[in-house]
């Protein structure tokens, strides 16, 4: 199993922040973001590499700290998609697809967005994933505010987890269970990607390719419980500073 942590955009809304630092490298309790995710992806069975794609303004920076990570017991492997600025940024699914065909990948593959900070195990959702191969599994987490819920795709599920309703970013969200930008995408599933972006002609959301999936095929959700930020804005980050367990 590969794990591809999505690092390739510019931080527009963090930029009084950001600036010339990566979202990822901003730390949180004096450790980087991005290495809570490499924390969490370490102990999963069957994990191969790690593969962390970037652009072309942060790709040195993210060299740089690979290089640095020399107690991690996996290869880090970083990729420059070749962009350098937010307009020509090749969205989430154009990244993966981009991965996909510089590394050629033939292995199932744990996707995780690096603006994802969280304090639970991946363990079961890895557990249950395997079990709906070779249908797609995506992460989810109950937010319990449906205010909050508009800013993410909001999805409802069946007694079997799979998901029966996907809206991205609905304007009135129908529950407050919402996408993290977490997806195991078993290797039997990869070529779909290909398919959505020919069929649709956009790169950008993954949660515009989740609600175009799960209209061919099973997709499935795992419910996670605990701590979730998704670092987006400078409110967001402060909060996980201040309430973030070290």
């Amino acid at each position: 199993m590969k794990a591809l942590i999505l690092a390739a955009g510019y931080g527009t809304r963090l930029y009084s922040l950001v600036k010339d630092t990566p979202k990822a490298l901003l730390e949180i309790k004096a450790k980087p973001l991005v290495n809570y995710i490499l924390e969490k992806v370490a102990a999963l069975p069957d994990l191969d590499e790690v593969i962390l794609v970037t652009n072309n303004k942060f790709y040195a920076a993210f060299q740089d700290w690979a290089e640095r990570q020399t107690a991690y017991p996996h290869p880090i492997h970083v990729i420059n998609d070749g962009t350098n600025t937010p307009e020509d940024r090749l969205g989430s699914i154009g990244d993966i697809d981009f991965v996909l065909k510089k590394r050629t990948v033939d292995d199932d593959m744990l996707v995780i967005g690096s603006d994802n900070l969280f304090d639970y195990d991946l363990d079961a959702y890895i557990g249950f994933a395997l079990k709906k191969v070779p249908s797609v599994t995506i992460g989810l987490y109950d937010l319990g505010d449906r205010e909050e819920a508009r800013k993410f795709g909001v999805v409802v599920l069946d007694a079997q987890g799979r998901v029966i309703s996907f809206e991205e970013k609905p304007a009135q969200p129908t529950s407050t269970l919402v996408a993290m930008c977490l997806y195991f995408f078993p290797r039997k599933s990869l070529g779909f990607i290909a398919d959505y972006l020919a069929e649709s002609g956009t790169s950008d959301a993954a949660g515009d390719y989740i609600w175009w999936l799960h209209k061919r095929k099973n997709v499935y959700g795992f419910q996670f419980t605990g701590k979730w930020y998704d670092i987006g804005s400078v409110e967001t980050y402060k909060q996980a500073q201040e309430k973030f367990p070290s």
